[in-house]
């Protein structure tokens, strides 16, 4: 069963998908620095100051006026954080592209490496040794 199980795990596949995993994670953080750091000010910027990860509705209880999301759960008021909600839809939308992007650019180059351009045309080399024997043959049988 080990035996089984190292092989499982040396299998290319895994490998990838572990690799893939780790290097998604670290790449989460930059997307998350990239739309709160630049995505967000250029929103903000079109809606006149707005940023959106602070926007709730109060469903219940008491919030002070003009509390953040953070200070409005605190207070214990169940809250509709929709600010939220569409930082994460943005999230997901420049992930998803980039994603794409990365995917579109290792396709590409994966179909270069499998179609060399500099491949020289097939030429007539003539009959093969095989031919030429079977003619010999041929020829032999056909003389008294």
């Amino acid at each position: 069963m080990l035996n089984e199980f190292k092989d499982f795990i040396a299998k290319g596949n895994v490998m990838d998908m572990a690799v893939g995993i780790i290097i998604g994670a670290a790449f989460t953080a930059i997307v998350s620095s990239l739309v709160a750091d630049l995505i967000n000010p250029i929103i903000g910027l079109f809606t006149g100051g707005v940023d959106f990860t602070n926007n709730y509705a109060v469903l219940s209880g008491s919030v002070p006026d003009g509390a953040s999301l953070e200070e409005a759960r605190e207070s214990g008021a169940a809250v509709f954080a929709y600010g939220s909600f569409i930082m994460a839809v943005i999230n997901f939308l420049i992930i998803a592209f980039v994603v794409f992007l990365l995917v579109k650019q290792v396709n590409r180059i994966k179909a270069m490496t499998e179609k060399p351009e500099d491949v020289a045309p097939e030429t007539d080399t003539g009959p093969s040794e095989l031919d030429v024997l079977l003619e010999i043959r041929d020829q032999l049988a056909k003389q008294p």
